[in-house]
């Protein structure tokens, strides 16, 4: 289980919260989706989370693990995909993926049959040979899945994990993470694609500006739209909405509110997700 209990980061020079009083709890057996428009905090909440980035106030804890007080015992708990594949071009994958097996203390046997096993998965159990300089985008991202699994971790956290992929590869990240889920483990990932999201993820979390806007099912997601839009529904909303989008009547209003329904049945996440952004 992952935890952040009233996590704030600003950057110096800026002045700006990147985050804002977070606080947020991941479960064991499901996958969370972490989701918001650029620049939202995703990245930097992931980074607090994984111990790279440590934040003005706050605590993270992890399976009951205090990162700030036992950081070594917090992180190895965890595996964890970056945003970018910043690898050391240098290195054989193998060798790479050794340096990982030794940093995680994974035995030997069990390091080969891990390796045997996702890099076969992934494709790329021809390539261990090759210097991670000629791996394109998408091996490098491979290979950091791989890398990330070798201790078999019950927290697996991910930043924007699919970007890269090949649709094979990507369907068997998304397998994978169902099957680690499963079995107890806590899966924890940034995307911009909803669609994966609305699939895969048992619970989500939305973050604009910094703060987190909505924690919960999809389905709670769209019961929440359904009421707010409700109360704009109302004499009053009218008015309000009146005032800023030139009349419920108005081409700006009609077209607003006829795209957020969607074209038949329930709303997509994609929908849903604009929608709240927006409005906060």
């Amino acid at each position: 289980m992952l935890k952040l209990e009233g996590i704030t980061k600003t950057f110096s020079g800026t002045g700006m919260k990147a985050v804002d009083s977070l606080d947020l709890e991941i479960r064991d057996g499901e996958i969370f989706g972490f989701l918001g428009p650029n620049g939202a905090g995703k990245t930097t909440t992931i980074r607090i989370l994984t111990g790279a980035l440590g934040p003005d106030s706050g605590r993270v804890t992890i399976d009951g693990i205090d990162l700030a007080d036992e950081p070594l015992l917090a992180k190895g708990r965890c595996g964890s995909v970056p945003d970018d594949p910043e690898l050391w071009n240098r290195l054989k994958a193998r060798e790479y993926l050794d340096f990982m097996g030794d940093v995680y203390g994974v035995p030997t046997r069990q390091r080969r049959e891990r390796v045997a096993e996702l890099a076969g998965l992934f494709a790329i159990a021809d390539v261990l040979a090759s210097s991670i300089g000629s791996f394109s985008r998408g091996m490098k991202q491979k290979l950091c899945i791989v890398g990330s699994l070798l201790h078999d971790p019950p927290n697996w956290i991910l930043d924007e994990p699919m970007v890269g992929l090949d649709p094979q590869a990507a369907f068997d990240l998304k397998d994978l993470m169902r099957r680690r889920a499963g079995t107890g483990g806590c899966v924890f990932f940034s995307t911009h694609v909803l669609e994966v999201a609305e699939k895969i993820c048992d619970r989500l979390g939305v973050i604009a500006g910094g703060r987190l806007l909505f924690t919960g099912t999809i389905g709670e997601l769209r019961t929440l739209r359904e009421e707010a839009r409700g109360r704009a529904d109302s004499p009053a909303g009218d008015r309000e909405r009146g005032d800023a989008c030139g009349g419920a009547d108005s081409p700006a209003g009609g077209e607003a509110r006829g795209g957020a329904r969607g074209e038949a049945g329930a709303e997509s996440l994609e929908r849903l997700f604009l929608d709240l952004v927006e409005d906060s």
